[in-house]
């Protein structure tokens, strides 16, 4: 798997991560909006069924966007020398703690969809009683993730350069992958050139 990600082309990536989820959210709302009668009234049980796939489609993101993370984090340190040491295990632990948090947030959403599509309001006020857990919890996996933005383009530099880096030498990778639509077209080929030029000289990429 990871071999798949450090080998797919920047605009597969970008298909699947953006030009799919944002294919289906229109086809969502323009269902939704054929659902409004002659007088202007919303079919109210039509919306929120359709809203039912708006967890999938962020599913989808989350795991594409995750899956690249690890790929780099990850499957480029066979190419970093042995020499220079990476904080690896932070890196999984706090790789985890948003995935997790993230997939259980899709779930609650995804049930609180159902939940009043059938008429119970008993979800729904679970996670208002939950606030207090949401609410930092969603704010360490805000820190996580910028841990996560800043250990895979140091990663990407210390690969490239085969020394150790600091942030003002990764800041521009940095950055890229914060504003990853944009920064996925001058990242990923670097990666493709990374694997090919490992593979050319008979190193192998985890598959």
């Amino acid at each position: 798997m990871i071999n798949k990600f450090l080998n797919a082309k920047h605009w597969q990536l970008f298909t699947l991560m953006f030009g799919i989820p944002i294919l289906l959210q229109i086809v969502v709302m323009i269902s939704m909006f054929t659902n409004i009668d002659s007088n202007g009234n919303p079919n109210q049980t039509g919306m929120l069924n359709m809203m039912k796939v708006f967890p999938i489609i962020m599913f989808l993101y989350i795991g594409l966007l995750f899956g690249w993370f690890w790929s780099i984090g990850i499957g480029l340190q066979k190419f970093i020398p042995t020499d220079i040491k990476m904080k690896i295990k932070k890196f999984k632990i706090f790789f985890f703690i948003p995935l997790t948090y993230i997939l259980f947030l899709l779930i609650i959403i995804g049930t609180t969809f159902y939940g009043i599509s059938s008429g119970s309001n008993a979800i729904g006020g679970i996670v208002g009683k939950m606030l207090f857990v949401v609410i930092p919890l969603h704010l360490f996996s805000m820190f996580c993730i910028f841990y996560l933005l800043y250990f895979v383009s140091k990663t990407i530099k210390t690969t490239e350069l085969k020394r150790n880096v600091t942030f003002s030498e990764f800041a521009g990778e940095f950055f890229m992958i914060w504003f990853f639509p944009i920064g996925i077209w001058f990242i990923q080929p670097r990666l493709n050139k990374i694997a090919s030029e490992k593979s050319t000289n008979g190193n192998n990429v985890y598959n």
